[in-house]
């Protein structure tokens, strides 16, 4: 076996050291969900009490959570699809639609709807607690959501415009 064909060997093998980052994300999933749990736990008991705009804020909590679990989710899935092997362990009928067919482009892309939208809640649950809020903290919330969705429209056009490239 030639050196070339050993580095290469090694090289191809190294994907294995993101195995524990994966199996560390399942570890903050579970945290997330433990949470999720604690929160809504915590609040049942008080729902009956609560104001409208209490409950609306309480719901985008819970939300603004799962959209994280999904999140990390697709991330974890996705990235050891792409980069270490195909998850082989379910029937193909099992899977999930997604699962197998998202590339790195559209796991960016996905990642940065993501993140736009968990800003968007909490800059949402931000103005339903208008009063806890300063106007620096708003200004600033908006400006982060604005970047996202601007990167995220950017990241989608530059990847059209690759995509249509590559066909002619």
């Amino acid at each position: 076996m030639s050196l070339a064909r050993i580095i290469e060997a090694i090289l191809f093998g190294g994907r294995w050291l993101t195995v524990p980052i994966y199996l560390a994300m399942l570890g903050l999933l579970a945290v997330v969900v433990g949470y999720f749990l604690y929160e809504f736990a915590n609040t049942l008991p008080a729902l009956a009490t609560m104001s409208e705009s209490a409950v609306v804020i309480f719901t985008l909590t819970l939300i603004d959570l799962s959209l994280t679990a999904n999140l990390i989710v697709l991330v974890i899935f996705s990235g050891y699809e792409n980069f270490v092997r195909r998850v082989g362990l379910t029937p193909q009928d099992s899977r999930p639609e997604w699962m197998g067919k998202i590339d790195f482009a559209e796991l960016k892309l996905k990642l940065l709807g993501s993140i736009t939208v968990i800003a968007a809640v909490d800059l949402l649950r931000s103005y339903l607690e208008i009063d806890g809020e300063t106007d620096r903290n708003l200004m600033w919330k908006v400006v982060i959501v604005s970047v996202f969705g601007l990167l995220s429209l950017l990241f989608a056009l530059t990847d059209w415009i690759t995509d249509n490239a590559h066909k002619s």
